[in-house]
């Protein structure tokens, strides 16, 4: 019987930090200290982070944080796995922990939208006078989404504005409630939306996780899964229902599975049923199968084949080593 011995963190907040590049280095440190893994991003204008190990250091990690005054209310949202969800560590100092371009940016402390907590969000999803605005990127929207909700066909954040601008200007009128994975990029996208003219802009607090463990929510109105920047690619989120949106970008079956490239300098996350991911040989496309034809070097196969070599080599047994063998012999290779 599997354990869940370790506990995912994801928390924020906007708050001033002096000296961005010395607290990093500092973090980092700290975290090292605790044999945390994940990815954190320091700014002026605060911290943004995803870490995951045991229940002792997220334990230690998060009294850490509550002890600093600039950090005493953060709230963590938090999940129990049965393993690490990152491989490495990775803290860095940045221009912002959600960045917009300069004409378009917002201070979330100044101007932001009202939250909803989870049932407040469940009764307004069963409007029919509001927007229910998708705060992610097109992919993440694609494996699972709100009933309902807007696909913005945008890869990067800063894209938000314009889009806003040529899709939706005509309904300042209306309602707007926004989400997104934690609740970090709703606390700009909101003041971007007020910015422009909307007036009755909301966002669901604590985002798409909190809203998955409310118990009285339950994740109700939530289809398909919620993609996570991780090694899990995607979590559960409706606990009632399990319904599957998204479609193999091959034969077109439903599935929720999230699949690399094998072409190295493609690496697309790609859509794939498991039938199909055997038949094309994991490629997304039958130009990136030709292009490693002629590139033969540029195959992620060879560099899964040197991984496992050395974790041969020096007796590795842990999970990504247990991976590493069964994907060669899957596509026996090695």
């Amino acid at each position: 019987m599997s354990k869940m011995n370790y506990r995912v963190l994801l928390y924020y907040k906007f708050t001033s930090i002096d000296d961005p590049v010395h607290y990093a280095d500092e973090h980092k440190a700290f975290c090292r200290e605790l044999g945390l893994k994940g990815r954190i991003l320091v700014a002026e204008e605060g911290i943004n982070g995803t870490l995951s190990g045991t229940f002792e250091a997220t334990q230690a990690y998060m009294d850490h944080m509550k002890s600093d005054e600039r950090f005493k209310d953060m709230v963590f949202k938090i999940h129990v796995e049965e393993q690490n969800a990152f491989r490495k560590l990775y803290v860095k100092a940045r221009e912002s922990i959600i960045t917009l371009n300069e004409d378009d940016d917002v201070d979330p402390n100044e101007k932001v939208g009202t939250y909803l907590k989870p049932k407040e969000w469940y009764d307004m999803l069963q409007r029919d006078d509001v927007i229910i605005l998708d705060g992610r990127n097109g992919y993440e929207y694609d494996i699972g989404h709100f009933r309902g909700a807007v696909r913005p066909d945008i890869t990067n954040f800063k894209e938000f504005p314009k889009w806003i601008e040529e899709n939706l200007s005509e309904h300042k009128d209306k309602k707007v409630i926004a989400y997104c994975t934690g609740g970090i990029r709703c606390e700009k996208l909101t003041g971007v939306l007020l910015n422009q003219g909307f007036k009755d802009v909301y966002h669901l607090e604590g985002g798409i996780v909190t809203y998955g463990q409310d118990e009285e929510t339950k994740g109700k109105l939530w289809d398909g899964k919620c993609y996570v920047f991780d090694d899990r690619i995607s979590v559960k989120i409706n606990q009632e229902e399990d319904v599957i949106v998204s479609h193999c970008v091959h034969c077109g079956v439903k599935t929720d599975r999230y699949i690399n490239c094998t072409n190295d300098d493609c690496h697309l996350q790609h859509i794939s049923c498991e039938a199909c991911e055997k038949e094309h040989e994991g490629f997304c496309s039958v130009a990136c199968k030709n292009y490693i034809a002629e590139n033969p070097s540029r195959d992620a196969r060879i560099r899964l084949k040197e991984k496992a070599e050395l974790y041969r080599k020096y007796g590795q047994k842990h999970r990504k080593a247990e991976e590493a063998f069964e994907r060669l012999q899957e596509n026996r290779v090695g």
